[in-house]
């Protein structure tokens, strides 16, 4: 049976939509290190759900879900700099801070009723 809300492949959708809009993107000064940080937090917010899935006790479900809250929070911050820096691209942007304003609320409610 298929989940209707599965968590883990939407953020690793999301951590994949970032890579494919970095790789388009050609790199400069001010633009390497925003897409280094963007695929750092985007593909980290997956990567630490699964972690969480497969927590050893509540707290650490606690803990890593903790992260998944920061590493979006971090993602929707970095998109801001990369429309800042390539507004050209802001309609396409908008669509992936939506989704990590999205994530962010998700795990901000998820960890506040732990």
């Amino acid at each position: 049976m298929e989940k209707r809300f599965d968590l883990e492949e939407r953020t690793a959708r999301f951590g994949e939509d970032l890579i494919k809009l970095c790789k388009t993107i050609k790199e400069g000064t001010v633009i390497t290190p925003i897409i280094a940080q963007l695929i750092r937090c985007s593909t980290s917010v997956g990567a630490n759900y699964c972690e969480a899935d497969d927590a050893e006790s509540r707290r650490d479900f606690k803990h890593k879900i903790g992260i998944c809250k920061k590493e979006s929070h971090e993602c929707k911050h970095f998109l801001r700099m990369l429309t800042t820096a390539l507004p050209e691209l802001k309609l396409y942007i908008d669509t992936l801070q939506k989704e990590a304003r999205e994530l962010n609320l998700i795990f901000n409610s998820i960890y506040k009723k732990l």
